[in-house]
Order: structure tokens, then sequence, then C-alpha cells
């Protein structure tokens, strides 16, 4: 039994996995106990980012023999736990690059514009062109905190539009091809700097202890006061409170949120953007359009396939 807990291209399971006992029912991670019956006989578990991976969950699914996650993240998913049973877990990597990076960029325009959200006022009789002359985003600097696939895609793209990259990338040794690569080149520089001299502000790292909140007040501070910070790597990564307090104070110029640390995000928690400026929220949605759901959901099945037949 191969279950599918959370939203997938279907034709990707109707033919990848053709001939397995299949259960896809994209509301089960809503319905825990549910999820947990289902998982008594499963030898196969495919999930998005929601759908936690460790503990009771782990505990229902005793023949569990590989995960399939449709998406790069593995921070719902105990990796100590299932290295301890023997239980195989494969992320979709690559799949969903170009999606993440052409929203970084996409909110980066609108914000930097700032002229987008006129629609209404347009319409009703008004002409405020004094109040939405914004900024091009030619010779602005592009900071990526994170320099892996998806920061690449990114730089790609903001070379092309005539902006200035660099990143900060500890893990990245300096003589890597990467730091010159086809797109253009890109300067490596230590966070604090980065965070000084970045105009939009893209995040690319894992939440983890070292990576929880390190966009918070004291961050925020030696930020351009018009900078950007966009994030749509994990939630937890931006202190969303401090963000908030940024843009309504006016000491930052915008800020696009797609992960949050509590998803879905409810509206207590929501609650803390009510009325704040310059600000975009999606609901984890950057990396998820109909191409790359198709191309996440392929990898996916492929891996579990030939896992579950020794491939």
């Amino acid at each position: 039994m191969i279950v599918i807990s959370e939203f997938m291209d279907e034709d990707a399971i109707r033919r990848g996995l053709d001939g397995f006992d299949v259960l896809y029912d994209p509301t089960l991670v809503d319905r825990p106990d549910d999820l947990a019956a289902a998982l008594a006989t499963a030898e196969a578990l495919i999930v998005r980012n929601r759908t936690q991976v460790r503990g009771a969950l782990l505990d229902a699914a005793p023949q569990l023999k590989v995960v399939g996650r449709l998406g790069v993240g593995l921070d719902n998913i105990d990796m100590e736990a299932c290295k301890a049973r023997g239980i195989a877990v494969y992320p979709a990597s690559g799949a969903n690059d170009v999606s993440v990076a052409e929203y970084v960029i996409a909110t980066a325009l609108l914000l930097l514009r700032g002229a987008y959200g006129a629609t209404a006022a347009v319409a009703a009789g008004e002409w405020p062109r004094n109040a939405l002359v914004g900024r091009e985003i030619a010779g602005k600097r592009m900071g990526l905190v994170g320099y892996g696939s998806i920061a690449r895609e990114t730089a790609r793209r903001a070379i092309a539009l005539g902006m200035e990259v660099a990143a900060f990338d500890p893990y990245l040794p300096a003589d890597h091809a990467a730091w010159s690569g086809p797109w253009g080149k890109v300067t490596a520089l230590a966070l604090d700097d980065l965070l000084a001299t970045s105009d939009v502000l893209s995040l690319h790292v894992p939440l983890t202890a070292e990576t929880r909140h390190m966009i918070g007040t004291e961050a925020l501070a030696r930020m351009k006061p018009d900078a950007i910070v966009i994030n749509a790597a994990r939630g937890g990564i931006v202190d969303e409170a401090a963000i908030a307090a940024a843009l309504t104070a006016g000491r930052l110029g915008g800020a696009a949120l797609d992960v949050f640390e509590d998803e879905p995000l409810k509206a207590e928690r929501g609650g803390v953007f009510a009325g704040v400026p310059n600000l975009v929220l999606t609901p984890h949605i950057a990396g998820v359009t109909m191409e790359s759901n198709i191309r996440v959901s392929w990898v996916t099945v492929d891996n579990v396939r030939k896992h579950l037949r020794g491939e």
C-alpha cells in the first residue's frame, strides 16, 4: 500500500504507480486518525510539507519502507527516526527550483515598483501617480542567504534583469564554480555585509537551530531602511513579529512571506500582520505551479516506485 496524504499530480499517480495499491486522499493531512489507520499496512508514504512524519505517525506505520517528499525541505520529517528504522526518505530535489526563483523575482519587482495595488483607486476615479512612483530592479543588489540550487536559479534571473548579486554561504568553497557560473559572477560576502548592502534579501536556507530567527530585530536593524525581504524557504527563519514591526515603523521597504512558523497560518497568529504596509503573504505556494507540480510528482513517484521494486 502506498498512502498519499497531500495533493499531487493525479496523472503521475495513475501512470507512475500503476500496479501498486494506492490510497490517494489529499485531505488525510487534516484527518490524523484516518491517516494513522491508513498507514497500518502502508509500505510507502508520499507527503508535502504539512504531514508531520514523526512520533505517533511513524509508530502507526510498522511496515513503512520509504517516504517520498513532494518538495525539498525535510523539517516535517524525523530523519533520525527514519534512519533508525531503515526508512528511506526521498526529496524531489531540483523539481521546483524554477518556480521558487520566479516567485522571488516577481515579488521583488512587485514590492520595488509598488504600483500594482492601485486598481480599486483608479477604477474609482482617483489618479494617485505621485504616490506610486516606485523603484526599478536594474542596478539593485540581490542578496542571497544560502547559495544552493534555488538561489542559483534566482541569481540567474536577477542578473538577466540587470541586478548585482551577492550571497552568503559558509558551506560553499570559495573556488566553487557556482560563484562564477554561466549566468554571471556572484560575490561571496559575510552575512553582516550582505545584510548591510542588499536592496533585496532572499532566503535560501533550511530551518535549523542556527537559522531560526536569523532575520530578526538585530538583523533588520543592519539592513537598508528601504530594503525588501523575501522568505520562500522555511517558516521560522524570519521573526514574523520583527518583520511586522519594522514594516509598520518604516524601517523596511517591504517583505514577501510565503512560509510561516505555524502552517497553515491561523487568524490568531496572522493578526500580527493586520494593517502592515508593503507586505505580501502567500500560503506556501512559491514552489507550486502547474508545471512544477507535474515535475515534483513524477520525481517522487519514480523514487518511490524504484525503491519498492529494488531498482
